[in-house]
């Protein structure tokens, strides 16, 4: 069985990263992690992918001032030369440029903290609490040129009780994160195989 060739992409601790490596550890998972890159040389996940053996980069972004295409051209290479054939972004926090987003276009997931297409961008806890929503959750989602717009993989939902804060919640929807984010790769990467 081909294992598609993965890069994870953080910036922080990487606790969704730790899901995927996690799940990728079964050989008959469809992603193989063979970069994990941060934008951010002090990233927590670093060590931890570096403890698993699993190839790392850090590519500062500040040092690149303004030009987020300049850092993007370098992040690239390290995904060309790692032979990278799928990203999955786990708490990336950079919005991409166009360039970026259409050089990987069906080949870049990621994961938001929100029911899709509800709540893109930030904050996404308390405004669905504040809007009395009954239910919460997570969504993975091919990556397009407009902030957390492209195709949905998959979803999971989380009720949500009484007297909630928006910790509570994100700390109970995490969990579930954990869960999503495997199997909505494992569903990314047989598209890209049907499609190849």
């Amino acid at each position: 069985m081909t294992r598609l060739k993965l890069a994870i992409l953080i910036s922080g601790r990487g606790s969704n990263m730790k899901a995927l490596l996690e799940a990728a550890r079964d050989p008959s998972f469809p992603a193989k992690p063979v970069l994990v890159l941060s934008n951010r040389p002090d990233a927590k996940g670093l060590e931890t992918a570096a403890d698993e053996g699993i190839p790392t980069a850090a590519i500062d972004h500040k040092t690149f001032g303004k030009d987020r295409e300049a850092f993007e051209r370098a992040m690239n290479e390290h995904l060309e030369t790692a032979g990278v054939e799928i990203i999955a972004l786990a708490g990336f926090m950079r919005v991409l440029t166009p360039w970026f987003v259409n050089t990987w276009e069906g080949r870049m997931i990621n994961i938001h903290p929100s029911l899709l297409p509800k709540y893109k961008g930030l904050d996404t806890h308390q405004r669905a609490i504040d809007a009395s929503d009954a239910e919460a959750g997570c969504t993975v989602h091919w990556v397009s040129p407009g902030v957390d717009d492209g195709e949905i993989i998959q979803q999971a939902s989380v009720p949500i009780l009484p007297g909630d804060t928006a910790e509570a919640l994100a700390n109970r929807i995490l969990p579930v994160e954990h869960t999503l984010y495997p199997e909505a790769l494992a569903k990314a990467c047989e598209s890209i195989k049907a499609r190849a």
